[in-house]
This record gives C-alpha cells, structure tokens and sequence, in this order.
C-alpha cells in the first residue's frame, strides 16, 4: 500500500496516511481534529529494488550475444598451439646479470 501526504483543509495539519488505491482523499479523516476535510498533496518518489534484479531485453540480448561468442571462441584451435612443458633452460628468466 502506498504512503499519501495530507494537509488538512481545517487545521492546517501535515500528516501522512498508508492507504490502499481505493480510497478517496476526501474520505480521509485528519487525526488531529478529526475532520475529512483533508487534501492529498504531492510528495517525493522513492524506490528500492530489493531481491534479484530482473533484466531488460538490452541486457538479455547483450549476455546472449556473449554466449554466442564465447561458444564459437571455445571451438577454436589455440592461437600459438600447445605450451611447451617448461625446461631448465627455458625456466630460468633471462636477466641483465
């Protein structure tokens, strides 16, 4: 249910009310004076994604094309064959000494 702000027609009072869609502003009893002379005003919007976030079809469309890709890379031959087993020789970093 959403949360409404009001302001009171007669005594001027902020107040805010969790309501169903249904209801009507003019049916909203004020809790100071308790009169139904209250207004809906309008307030702030906030939001918060909670659980697992859903995907747009941009973002399905990108992770596909990826798999595609990845699967047609997968069948590919190595691009320098297999790696040499490493030797004495070719171990030892060859350095400025």
């Amino acid at each position: 249910m959403p949360l409404y702000e009001y302001v009171c027609e007669s005594c001027d009072h902020h107040f805010e009310a969790m309501q169903a869609l249904s209801v009507k502003p003019e049916d909203t009893i004020c809790p100071k004076c308790q009169t139904a002379k209250s207004r809906r005003i309008m307030s702030s919007f906030a939001s918060k994604i909670v659980g697992t976030h859903k995907t747009g079809f941009a973002e399905q469309k990108a992770y596909g094309m990826l798999g595609e890709r990845m699967d047609k890379f997968a069948k590919l031959p190595p691009i320098m064959g297999q790696r040499a087993a490493p030797t004495e020789a070719n171990s030892q970093p060859s350095g400025g000494e």
